[in-house]
């Protein structure tokens, strides 16, 4: 290693790559996979929008438990 380095010319935060959102696998049962594909069926909507409206319902109600 150098004794000293130059970063007179460093560019601050060059390297930095944001957090990137991820998609976490969630695996159903297929009772439940079923269910929840029939019922995005017959609302016009998806499995993942429903899932996230049942989950923030949920959330909801254990925060308001506590």
């Amino acid at each position: 290693m150098k004794e000293e380095y130059d970063f007179s010319n460093a560019e601050r935060g060059k390297f930095h790559r944001p957090p990137i959102e991820l998609d976490i696998p969630v695996y159903l049962d297929a009772d439940v996979a079923d269910f929840l594909q029939k019922l995005a069926t017959e609302k016009g909507s998806d499995v993942g929008t429903i899932v996230n409206d049942w989950m923030r319902k949920n959330i909801a109600l254990i925060e308001t438990a506590r």
